[in-house]
């Protein structure tokens, strides 16, 4: 079931501690990006049906990641693409809206995105102990 805008907004800003739904929106837009990148296939697909249209638009644009980051480096890039933040608030960001997307997706389409990613997306993604 797809998400509707202003539920999956509401989350991550709640979750974000956001004070507004531009800074959700504008976290929510660069993580997505990022994750779309590394992710392929029907499981990349499927998380989009998940989204509401226009994260999914998001999520499945055609860039691609030239190699798999590592958690630290995907905050890292989240930093650079987020204007103003720093490594810290980038890593809150990220833990933010991949939480939603984890919770929209489903256990089953999570473990299946887990196992696209390198160790140790698990603590992004908000789940406690690695899947694998």
């Amino acid at each position: 079931m797809r998400l509707r805008w202003h539920a999956f907004l509401d989350r991550v800003r709640e979750r974000g501690d956001y004070g507004t739904p531009q800074e959700a929106e504008r976290a929510a837009r660069v993580v997505l990006a990022l994750l779309g990148a590394h992710l392929v296939g029907d499981v990349r697909a499927a998380l989009a049906a998940h989204l509401p249209e226009t994260f999914a638009v998001v999520l499945l644009n055609p860039l691609r990641a030239a190699e798999p980051l590592s958690p630290e480096r995907f905050v890292r890039a989240a930093a650079a693409w987020i204007e103003g933040a720093t490594e810290r608030t980038a890593a809150w960001d990220v833990g933010a809206v991949l939480s939603v997307v984890a919770d929209a997706a489903g256990e089953e389409l999570t473990d299946r995105m887990l196992l696209q990613l390198p160790p140790g997306y698990d603590l992004l993604f908000g789940r406690p102990h690695p899947s694998r």
